[in-house]
């Protein structure tokens, strides 16, 4: 298969590694002409993949008119680039293409999710999306992994399934577009959450706590959007927040853990090199949930601790503070 990627940060430079040696011919689209000559120079992305040889037969580009010629089309953006990128993108984009968006959070312009953005400057393509448990750094070790991938007929599904799958990248299917991209965008702000708990100095019955009621915060918010609840229970919800929770590979919780130790969220920012997409995606969950009419206290005072300057411990305190209650609500978890 001839495949485009569309963003060569750690993640699109570690499916694209994948990719080629699953024997399909890779172009691989930089945003900077610097950061795309030096992709030529070494075969390596040096500043956020380091280690891992981008194999030989691997071209890079910064031209999105080179990317049209592909069998399908990755998205691999920060989510705050997405809509631009596909925009310049479209003239280029064939009628029918697929477009698999692998990128996590919400445009917070518009609270809407990648998919749909992808879909409004691209109405004439297919547009999937796959998310799960997958650290860059160890897909590119080859280390056993499982993703999901949503689309809108099986048959596309099927035919992104059979391009990824290898003997240590396995593909399931799932028709619940919507809640497989809102359980990888919202497990960031949780994560963000549990590294600020690590921060703190608090246990491991902290961060289960923040998980269980975070995912049930997630749920919530997805049901009311039309997402199906068991979604939220596999590779995309539970899996996604599992992992990102608890590594350090994850950029949300090193971002956490610093502001838990008395940094400012920018300067946590600074000090990751990476974007933190749970900062991002914190401010159009709140907006969202607040329009939805749906109660999520730790994406609110997430928020307050990352927009309004309320100390974490101070968040953890009205946590822990809030009025008795049962611990589900009735009718919530129906399946959409």
């Amino acid at each position: 298969m001839k495949i485009s990627i569309i963003g060569s940060g750690s993640w699109g430079t570690a499916i694209a590694i994948m990719l080629a040696e699953n024997g399909n011919d890779i172009i691989l689209w930089s945003y900077s002409q610097a950061e795309c000559e030096d992709l030529v120079r070494y075969k390596e992305n040096r500043p956020f993949l380091p280690g891992f040889k981008i194999p030989q037969q691997a071209t890079h580009t910064t031209e999105l008119s080179r990317c049209a010629d592909a069998d399908i089309v990755v998205c691999a953006l920060p989510s705050f680039a997405v809509r631009s990128t596909m925009k310049q993108f479209a003239p280029y984009a064939k009628p029918g293409q697929v477009i698999l968006n692998i990128s996590k959070g919400l445009e917070n312009q518009t609270l809407s999710t990648l998919h749909t953005v992808i879909c409004e400057e691209l109405p004439h393509c297919d547009i999937a999306v796959m998310s799960g448990p997958s650290h860059a750094e160890e897909v590119a070790r080859k280390i056993p992994t499982t993703n999901v991938v949503a689309a809108s007929s099986q048959k596309t599904a099927q035919f992104i399934q059979d391009i990824f799958m290898n003997p240590y990248f396995r593909i399931y299917t799932n028709p619940d577009i919507t809640g497989v991209e809102l359980g990888g965008s919202l497990k960031n702000v949780i994560a963000l959450c549990a590294g600020i708990s690590d921060g703190l100095g608090f246990g491991d019955n902290t961060k289960a706590a923040l998980m269980t009621r975070g995912m049930y915060e997630i749920t919530k918010l997805g049901v009311a959007l039309g997402a199906n609840a068991e979604t939220f229970g596999g590779l995309s919800g539970m899996g996604d927040l599992i992992v990102t929770c608890t590594s350090m590979h994850s950029r949300n919780r090193r971002a956490g853990i610093l502001i838990g130790q008395g940094k400012t969220p920018e300067e946590a920012k600074g000090e990751v090199k990476m974007v933190v997409e749970g900062i991002n995606t914190c401010r159009a969950a709140k907006e969202l949930a607040d329009k939805m009419g749906i109660e999520m206290p730790i994406i609110n005072q997430a928020y307050a601790v990352l927009f309004e300057g309320k100390s974490a411990k101070e968040a953890t305190l009205h946590l822990m503070g809030r009025d008795k209650r049962h611990e589900s609500e009735a009718g919530f978890l129906r399946m959409a």
